[in-house]
């Protein structure tokens, strides 16, 4: 903790959290791998075998949030009421039009995802997880985006989802599409059941830097000969790592920052206006507008 010293207290505390985070990451990821690997198909010879390219999921990957799809298969399951469902749309409403990662609301988006699942057992979430992705996000993946990532693999490089996600949400994700593996929020387990508490904080802005940068140590990769793809200005921590950033379908703050860097630029998306104000189309707008209609009522009910 030496390195910190120069931070405030509050400051070297939000650091810590995130080096925890993203460590804790790193490693689930690279149990998942293990695990997984003699089911893997064998990665071209030719390859650069340090270089390895990292994927956000969130309109990066997929159309709309993977939290959000994912809460919609948990409440169809009977996990949770619709008052509990109505805050939850209403939580990643905020998040997606406000775009303010207020401390306060955030801590309360995530101790409502963590309720939902305390007491549950992780293989239980797994198993929902592979009959969500099939309802709910096989078809919102970007074909743009997968190509790309096929490409990575078709040159012998590894790949990998980085998410704030659960992380065995995002490994199923990873799995399904062929990757090599996720990395994604850990929420702590004992005995295989939910605790309901975080190891570290969300894998989000600068933990997301840091479960890339523990991997890359753990993995022996070269980060200079590594790629990185988001649509989010809260990535610019992780893309900023690698040598070969991308911006996918981004947001106009990471739009503004690529330009700037002279950063590669994609857009997957369909209609000017959803590339303009750099929200998801489709069925991702149609998320955000269910959550904004949550959070009209809930505020008339409080009034």
């Amino acid at each position: 903790m030496a390195a910190l010293g120069w931070l405030t207290p509050r400051r070297r505390s939000a650091t810590a959290r995130s080096v925890l985070a993203g460590e804790a990451s790193a490693e689930a990821a690279r149990k998942s791998t293990q695990e997984v690997s003699a089911r893997e198909p064998d990665f071209p010879v030719h390859g650069d075998e340090r270089a390895a390219a990292f994927f956000d999921l969130d309109n990066t990957v997929m159309q709309g949030a993977a939290l959000f799809h994912f809460g919609k298969g948990l409440y169809k399951r009977k996990f949770f009421e619709t008052r509990d469902l109505a805050r939850f749309a209403w939580q990643q409403a905020w998040f997606r039009l406000a775009g303010v990662e207020d401390p306060e609301h955030m801590q309360d988006a995530r101790d409502s995802a963590l309720s939902i699942v305390k007491g549950h057992r992780v293989s239980e979430l797994k198993s929902i997880g592979e009959e969500i992705y099939d309802e709910y996000m096989a078809e919102r993946i970007w074909p743009g985006t997968r190509a790309l990532a096929q490409a990575h693999l078709d040159a012998g490089q590894r790949v990998w989802l980085v998410t704030a996600a659960p992380v065995e949400i995002a490994q199923v994700i990873a799995r399904r599409l062929g990757l090599t593996g996720a990395l994604g929020t850990v929420a702590e387990s004992l005995g295989g059941v939910y605790t309901g508490k975080l190891v570290g904080e969300p894998l989000h802005g600068p933990a997301k830097a840091e479960a890339v940068r523990a991997l890359a140590t753990a993995e022996n990769l070269d980060l200079s000969r590594c790629a990185a793809y988001s649509d989010s200005h809260n990535d610019i921590p992780m893309l900023s790592l690698v040598g070969h950033p991308y911006a996918i379908n981004p947001d106009s703050k990471l739009r503004k920052h690529a330009r700037s860097m002279d950063w590669r630029l994609r857009d997957y998306r369909t209609g000017r206006k959803a590339a303009k104000v750099g929200i998801p189309a489709a069925a991702g707008v149609g998320a955000v507008a269910g959550g904004t209609a949550a959070a009209i009522a809930m505020h008339r009910r409080r009034r």
